[in-house]
């Protein structure tokens, strides 16, 4: 048995750990979940309180949430080189952007693609974390200016796929207003061998399920 089990659903948020997991390249179990009584099942609950996908067990060790698991598999193994070394201005980057892609970034898109609005005032839209949909893209972009390929400057790392998903939802839904890079930054994860592959598993699994 796996090492690694990965508890997913191909339509779901799980996209974003299927690929962390093909960048690790370390062997994994997956066991894929259907909405509705399966991820609100007893066993599944203990895993996941909230019983959604995704998850990850490693060992006596469970993650949930996308972001985090992303985090803890380049943490877990080091040796992929998927994190930057601790109290560098690259984990700094690493850091802020992760967790600014899992806030504010997610909120915004999310909230947009829903047609949720956030009241004029400029109070309550600080209140609301990200201020508006506008200033989420420009910080996105802004991060992706002064020629810098990749969340940390020039290397990959597990921030590219969770900020970088973030980025390639919303510009699928139409809900992230396009930027400068954005583009140029989605080429170059999407043609990533790692990032195909996932795609192709978790295609292939919508396919035969549907």
């Amino acid at each position: 048995m796996s090492e690694i089990i990965f508890y997913t659903n191909p339509m779901s948020r799980g996209r974003i750990v299927r690929w962390m997991l093909e960048e690790l390249g370390q062997p994994y179990e997956t066991r894929v979940l259907a909405y509705g009584p399966p991820m609100k099942s007893r066993d599944y609950l203990a895993i996941n309180p909230m019983g959604k996908v995704p998850a990850v067990q490693h060992g006596e060790a469970v993650v949930t949430e996308a972001a985090a698991c992303c985090a803890y598999l380049a943490a877990a193994f080091p040796e992929a080189g998927l994190a930057p070394e601790p109290g560098t201005p690259e984990s700094a980057a690493y850091l802020r952007w992760m967790f600014f892609a899992a806030g504010p970034g997610e909120a915004a898109i999310t909230n947009a693609h829903f047609n949720f609005s956030l009241p004029d005032d400029p109070q309550a839209r600080g209140r609301a974390g990200y201020g508006s949909l506008e200033a989420v893209a420009d910080a996105l972009a802004a991060m992706l200016s002064d020629g810098r390929d990749y969340v940390t400057g020039t290397t990959f790392s597990a921030a590219d796929v969770y900020v970088g998903s973030q980025i390639l939802w919303g510009r699928m839904l139409g809900s992230l207003p396009e930027r400068p890079g954005f583009s140029d930054y989605a080429e170059r994860l999407t043609t990533r061998p790692a990032a195909v592959r996932a795609r192709e598993i978790d295609d292939a699994l919508m396919a035969s399920s549907g």
